[in-house]
């Protein structure tokens, strides 16, 4: 296979991982009017979101093990073509029902695009290479969660909420057309791919290694802090903290400049220090923001000057970690590389739909069932990174100490 310059493939699977954000985040200012369309409440229409979350882990781990038999061209743009055909499904729907199922089966296509973005990754590079990739991938898909939003208020504005699904069949189009004519096959078909029993041999291979494993629980723990403060921010930031719809934007925003930056970061430190450094790092300055927050609150001084800030720089920390740690995990399953970010993926995703439930469960008028969940999520992080995978953490910076002389 021809080498895939770094920049190209990396503008290549943003592009197509991008869609999840998309499909997530562009129809939450059409809530209301979806739940008049299907004769719903808002509360029961939101609940297609998590339908969505559910859906996409499913579709990553069943998807994944066919990506490692049939190849990465296949999966990909079949999970495409269903992605296309359920979001102009959904343009139609006219029960609550129908949305949920219409929902589940774009979700399901979608996890199938996202878990061969990095499965692609793999194929091409590893080690510092494979993490400078990644970064610059994540560095893009950063705007896709702050352009969503703001992308399904303009459609909703000038036309109606069924536009903003037709957006997403477009979005889906022509990655199809992109993707097909521009992406080449970086695994192939393997006639000698496992069986489903073996799959699952392979899912269990995965759980019982030890450093993986840590890795995959640095990912997602980092991935639950960041979705507890989505769900609870825009409680905490305009009705606990008092700012207006108009500024909130320009807030929340700031997350997504400091991620930004902690990945050019990233990609700067990993001339000179390991992905599992940086990674360490980044997991470090998460829990220390974490505990200030607490520390904050039980002070009674905390603000929107003081928390905000805080907020800013866990957050922002996933700049540091998510590449790291999946770049490291991966160096492990060179040949079942789908699968392995399959079961990541889901796990991923299931943590973070977790860690949204528990401040959405707890109608309690403060900052503490966020500021909780964000800091327990990322001492599960920390704590699960360094017993799984203390050994290879210790032998790294070593090396990394080596590098340095």
């Amino acid at each position: 296979m021809t080498r895939l310059n770094a920049r190209r493939l990396a503008l290549l699977v943003a592009a197509n991982t991008a869609l999840a954000p998309f499909a997530i985040d562009a129809y939450l200012p059409a809530m209301p009017t979806l739940a008049e369309a299907v004769n719903a409440s808002v509360h029961h229409t939101e609940l297609s979101l998590s339908v969505f979350l559910f859906g996409f882990a499913i579709g990553q781990l069943l998807c994944g093990p066919l990506s490692d038999r049939f190849g990465r061209r296949p999966v990909l743009l079949t999970g495409l073509v269903v992605f296309l055909v359920a979001s102009l499904g959904i343009m139609q729907v006219s029960s609550l029902e129908t949305l949920w199922g219409l929902r589940f089966v774009q979700a399901l296509g979608g996890g199938a695009c996202v878990v061969n973005s990095a499965a692609i990754v793999r194929d091409c590079f590893s080690g510092r290479e494979a993490a400078k990739v990644m970064s610059t991938m994540a560095m893009i898909l950063m705007l896709a969660p702050l352009v969503a939003p703001t992308v399904g208020s303009v459609l909703l504005g000038f036309f109606n909420w069924q536009s903003i699904f037709l957006f997403l069949a477009l979005y889906a189009a022509f990655l199809l057309f992109f993707l097909g004519t521009r992406l080449p096959e970086t695994h192939g078909r393997d006639p000698d791919a496992p069986s489903m029993r073996q799959v699952l041999r392979n899912y269990a291979s995965v759980i019982r290694h030890r450093e993986a494993m840590g890795y995959i629980c640095a990912v997602s723990m980092s991935f639950a802090g960041m979705f507890a403060f989505i769900t609870g921010s825009p409680y905490l930031y305009m009705e606990h903290y008092g700012i207006s719809a108009a500024v909130y934007p320009f807030v929340f925003g700031a997350n997504i400049l400091v991620m930004a930056s902690s990945n050019r970061l990233n990609i700067y430190l990993l001339k000179r220090r390991t992905p599992q450094q940086n990674l360490v790092v980044g997991l470090g300055i998460q829990l220390c923001a974490g505990v200030a927050l607490v520390a904050l609150i039980l002070s009674g001084m905390d603000s929107i000057y003081s928390v905000a800030p805080l907020m800013v720089v866990f957050v922002g920390m996933q700049g540091l970690i998510a590449p790291n740690a999946m770049s490291s995990m991966l160096d492990h399953f060179p040949n079942m590389s789908a699968t392995a970010t399959a079961l990541q993926g889901c796990l991923q995703f299931s943590s973070g739909a977790f860690a949204g439930m528990l401040v959405g469960a707890f109608e309690i008028a403060s900052a503490w069932p966020t500021v909780l969940t964000m800091l327990g999520a990322s001492l599960l992080g920390n704590i699960g990174v360094r017993v799984l995978a203390g050994r290879a953490l210790g032998a790294q910076e070593e090396e990394g100490a080596v590098t340095e002389r």
